[in-house]
C-alpha cells in the first residue's frame, strides 16, 4: 500500500459541528478547524472518530507521548496540531 494515493490511506477529516457556546479555530494538519471552546485533544481526536491508539500527535511543535493525557489538554485558538496516522505494511 505504500504507493496507494493518500485518500485510499488515510480517512479525511471532516469539519464539526460547533455549539453557540463559542468556537476557536486551532490549525490541524494545515487546515483551521472549528472546534468549542474548551475543547480537548481527546475531544478532537473523538470528533474526527480517530483512535487515540492509531495517531501520534504533536502539539505546537512538541510530540506528545502521554496519550492518557489528551484530555486534560485544553486546546487554544493559536495552537497547531499534526495528527499522523499508522501505517501498516510488511
Amino acid at each position: 500500500m505504500p504507493n496507494a494515493p493518500l485518500s485510499t490511506m488515510f480517512r479525511l477529516m471532516t469539519h464539526t459541528t460547533v455549539p453557540d457556546g463559542g468556537a476557536i479555530a486551532p490549525m490541524v494538519n494545515g487546515e483551521r478547524r472549528s472546534v468549542a471552546v474548551g475543547s480537548t485533544l481527546g475531544d478532537l481526536l473523538r470528533s474526527l472518530e480517530l483512535d487515540p491508539r492509531t495517531v501520534v500527535i504533536e502539539h505546537n511543535g512538541v510530540v506528545l507521548r502521554d496519550r492518557d493525557a489528551y484530555d486534560s489538554l485544553t486546546l487554544g485558538a493559536n495552537d497547531n496540531v499534526e495528527i499522523v496516522h499508522f501505517v501498516g505494511g510488511g
